[in-house]
């Protein structure tokens, strides 16, 4: 038992020293793995990234407060599961994903950092994205086998429907799904919009129009209630106006009209015209009170976005990391050459 214990441990000098007997090996793999990772990364097109941070407004329920704090420093958010709203914060990645926000973002307008490019971001992603040269033949098989089908693309007039998008839709919904990222920070609700792509100034600029469109989308869903509320009370009150106007000229014309007659059915005709007038002055009085509440409710239910870090033109792209890609795959040809070095002494001693 102890001399098999000795034959499983692993000598590390005779295997450096093998290593270092073949190193000629390594001259050899290396500089071609070096050039190869070169080109392949070289021709790969760059890109930037753009990040907008926002702090939303969240209704926590009272009496939380000690609880919700101890809580968080957990990495538990209790306001979660007990808000009023039925998106949460921790929905908005799945909202931004969503066909209806994908689609409208197509009739964008963008314009590259050159400034000799001026497009709806549909054109531009279907169009206008550079390609690495790898990519390429799998194009062309693509471009190829497009002849033979319908081509029912948007072009940038009309609208789309989400409901029955054409191919090349769905294509560009998921490029942007690729270049579009939503996070939320479950112990602050800070929400985190990424936007990636070729040209800074496009980045920057989407980055700044999802944001927009998200606190719009959510601004729209919390008031929803209070606005349907607000125009309703709006149609009553200007009913009842015009009914009360109506009244009060009735009344000044039956007025006018018997100034000097003494008369009692006159006078009988007068009151009744004058009570009607002050009932529908009071129930014209009454909706105007609730239509001045319906839009304080609204200002109420409106959120408020705090933004922490705003969009900017980013000056240095984000990746592809060239020179780590290129150190990577040094060091993967290392240890693949130090392997194939090494395959003997690992085949026998499986075999034993």
């Amino acid at each position: 038992m102890a001399e098999r214990g000795k034959e499983d441990v692993i000598d590390l000098r005779k295997v450096a020293k093998k290593i270092w007997l073949r190193k000629k090996l390594f001259f050899k793999v290396l500089p071609v793995v070096f050039v190869v990772s070169c080109v392949y990364i070289v021709l790969i097109p760059r890109y930037y990234t753009c990040s907008v941070m926002l702090a939303p407004e969240v209704e926590n329920p009272s009496g939380s407060g000690v609880l919700g704090s101890l809580a968080s420093s957990f990495g538990v958010n209790l306001s979660q599961g007990m808000t009023t709203d039925a998106i949460s914060p921790m929905l908005y990645p799945d909202l931004m994903g969503s066909m209806d926000f994908m689609v409208s973002l197509f009739d964008v307008g963008v314009t590259n950092e050159e400034g000799d490019l001026s497009t709806n971001y549909y054109d531009y992603i279907r169009y206008h994205q550079q390609k690495s040269v790898w990519s390429l033949p799998m194009s062309w098989v693509a471009k190829l086998l497009s002849l033979f089908a319908k081509e029912d693309g948007y072009k940038g007039e009309g609208k789309v429907n989400p409901f029955r998008l054409t191919k090349e839709q769905k294509d560009v919904i998921e490029l942007m799904g690729d270049k579009i990222q939503c996070s939320v920070d479950k112990k602050t609700d800070v929400i985190t919009v990424t936007v990636k792509d070729q040209d800074p100034l496009i980045c920057a600029c989407m980055a700044d129009t999802v944001s927009a469109r998200l606190q719009k989308f959510i601004t729209a869903y919390r008031t929803n209630k209070a606005r349907v509320d607000m125009e309703y009370y709006e149609k009553l009150t200007e009913e009842a106006k015009a009914d009360y106007e109506e009244a009060l000229r009735l009344y000044g014309r039956l007025v006018d009209a018997n100034l000097n007659v003494v008369r009692k059915a006159a006078e009988l005709k007068q009151t009744d015209l004058e009570n009607e007038m002050q009932l529908k002055y009071n129930t014209y009085s009454a909706l105007n009170t609730q239509f001045q509440a319906a839009k304080a409710k609204v200002q109420e239910r409106t959120p408020a976005f705090t933004t922490l870090q705003c969009a900017t033109v980013p000056i240095k792209p984000a990746g592809p990391k060239r020179m780590l890609f290129v150190l990577g795959m040094l060091l993967l040809g290392s240890v693949g050459v130090a392997v194939y070095i090494l395959k003997d002494d690992f085949l026998g001693r499986t075999e034993k």
